[in-house]
């Protein structure tokens, strides 16, 4: 019984669990400033463009009392499409040119020499003196 909960103590606050945790936490926070840059940003200049924010209304086909909301499908296609574009720009762009510096090596310079070299160094001149 021991052995199970340590098992799962490792589990659950193992680093694993904690960067997946972080990072649903972050993409929620994402979805829901990209929702609001298609809804507020990007819907009302559709309004502006055809008269309403949305084509929810605009376009429907009434066929026996049925309503085909072909509006409201186009509405879904172009918040879809803002956020696919919002996504690629401050998410995917900044990832790959983030990922091709680190490839080819221009990484960002040491701040200056490590805890080991100056503790090396200190014993290098303690020896000389």
């Amino acid at each position: 019984m021991k052995k199970l909960m340590k098992e799962f103590k490792d589990f659950a606050f193992g680093g694993n669990l904690i960067e997946v945790a972080v990072a649903l936490v972050m993409a929620l926070a994402l979805v829901a400033l990209i929702g609001g840059l298609v809804e507020f940003v990007l819907m009302p200049i559709v309004g502006i463009i055809f008269g309403e924010p949305n084509f929810d209304n605009a376009l429907v086909l009434t066929i026996n009392d049925s309503e085909i909301r072909f509006g409201s499908f186009l509405t879904a296609l172009v918040t879809f499409i803002g956020i696919a574009i919002a996504v690629y720009f401050f998410v995917v762009k900044p990832y790959k040119a983030y990922t091709a510096r680190v490839a080819a090596g221009d990484e960002e310079p040491a701040a200056g020499p490590s805890e080991i070299d100056l503790l090396t160094e200190i014993r290098d001149s303690l020896a000389k003196g």
